[in-house]
């Protein structure tokens, strides 16, 4: 069984950054493709990053480009999301999925298979 745990949310000032880090266990890091996931109330899961096993290839979601820098330390079997420049439409649980089969970014949820409980993140003056 794979867990992954979430942490570095917190209440951020517009314009502020945040670091978020999960951490895995259970099987072998390396063997995921690792994603980033967000829900603000009301709404729907939303994709944010993905990036690939060795962290070579990411994929983000456009309203999160030159913000936010998703990356991996398999060695740690940590992904971490590192967010400036936030805003206030950035506020929302994020998420940590890993998926196990296939190697594309995939940017839909029901393609990963192990989830984290999730962070708060939010962004307000």
């Amino acid at each position: 069984q794979v867990q992954l745990v979430e942490s570095g949310g917190g209440l951020v000032q517009p314009g502020g950054s945040l670091r978020l880090s999960c951490v895995t266990s259970g099987r072998t890091f390396d063997n995921y493709v690792m994603g980033w996931f967000r829900q603000a109330p009301g709404k729907e899961r939303e994709f944010v990053v993905a990036i690939d096993r060795r962290g070579a290839r990411t994929y983000y979601v456009d309203s999160v480009k030159g913000r936010f820098t998703v990356s991996r330390v398999n060695a740690k079997n940590t992904v971490y999301l590192q967010m400036n420049s936030l805003k206030p439409e950035d506020t929302a649980v994020y998420y940590c999925a890993a998926r196990g089969n296939g190697y594309n970014l995939a940017t839909i949820p029901s393609f990963y298979d192990y989830w984290g409980q999730g962070t708060q993140v939010t962004v307000s003056s």
